[in-house]
């Protein structure tokens, strides 16, 4: 496992700097549109394994994507590798169906420290509310940044991340461009909460097993695969294809949605998300 070979996969070749706030801007940003969210395996009758170099094989070699505790473990590798001050965070993800936080932490991301000041950064959650830029980790500031505006709130020891929703105009379902993603349930999406007790991999790997066998969770039942793009996010849920473009009119975002039949799934994939299967994907 080299660092030279990551870069390659995220096609970054700028010349390795200091540790600073712009290389790690820079890398991160290649690597959330270079390697997409996405849980294929669990539909394809793979199993995933949590270990750096099977996840470093997987995503590196195979050009594959994963989820969060794929994508950011191997993230958490690349920087550690390059001297950055970094610990994994646990996060307990926000379940709109049950308004509530989940009970048990469900979600990995990293805190990195340059020149004292924390940043958190996160390229596992994937769709409309994946951070473009590592964020500052400060309370009650609004962070604004191209997917929309990030913000956390500190209450006792423990942080609460959300983001401000802006309307989603959809040609092929309406005449009318006010649609949000969810009407009525306010401006505000959020996200999830979290701690800084530093984690290590291994806290997660009960997880990583039970989302692969428990039928309940959104992983079992949906395939995904998003990936960010200069102009906004694609994303692969089931057969429907989601194309956004952020921002395209003021607080607006410009959705396309199409049905994909089973024979374009294969070829999608690989145009869109440059994602080649070893195995039959089942949506």
């Amino acid at each position: 496992m080299n660092v030279q070979e990551y870069f390659g996969r995220i096609s970054y070749n700028k010349p390795r700097k200091d540790a600073d706030l712009q290389t790690l801007t820079a890398i991160f940003q290649h690597h959330i549109q270079a390697i997409p969210f996405e849980n294929l395996s669990m539909h394809c009758g793979e199993t995933i394994e949590l270990d750096l170099r099977s996840t470093y094989d997987k995503i590196v070699r195979k050009k594959r994507g994963g989820w969060c505790l794929e994508s950011n473990h191997l993230l958490f590798w690349a920087l550690q590798e390059l001297g950055y001050d970094i610990c994994i965070l646990g996060g307990n993800s926000y379940e709109p169906a049950e308004r509530a936080y989940t009970a048990e932490m469900n979600h990995i991301l990293l805190k990195v420290v340059i020149q004292g000041i924390s940043y958190i950064v996160d390229a596992g959650f994937g769709g409309a509310y994946q951070m473009w830029q590592p964020l500052r980790l400060i309370s009650g500031k609004d962070q604004p940044q191209v997917p929309g505006i990030f913000r956390f709130t500190e209450d006792n020891g423990t942080w609460y991340f959300e983001k401000v929703k802006r309307k989603h105009y959809i040609p092929e379902q309406s005449e009318t461009p006010y649609f949000t993603d969810t009407p009525g349930a306010g401006n505000i999406r959020k996200i999830y909460r979290f701690t800084l007790e530093p984690r290590h991999i291994n806290d997660f790997q009960e997880l990583n097993t039970y989302l692969q066998v428990c039928p309940d969770n959104i992983l079992q039942k949906k395939s995904l695969c998003s990936l960010q793009t200069p102009e906004g996010l694609i994303a692969l849920v089931g057969w429907t294809l989601t194309e956004m473009k952020y921002n395209y009119t003021e607080d607006m975002d410009l959705v396309h949605i199409t049905t994909l039949t089973d024979e374009e799934l294969e070829k999608t994939l690989k145009d869109k998300f440059n994602i080649v299967l070893e195995n039959k994907l089942v949506p």
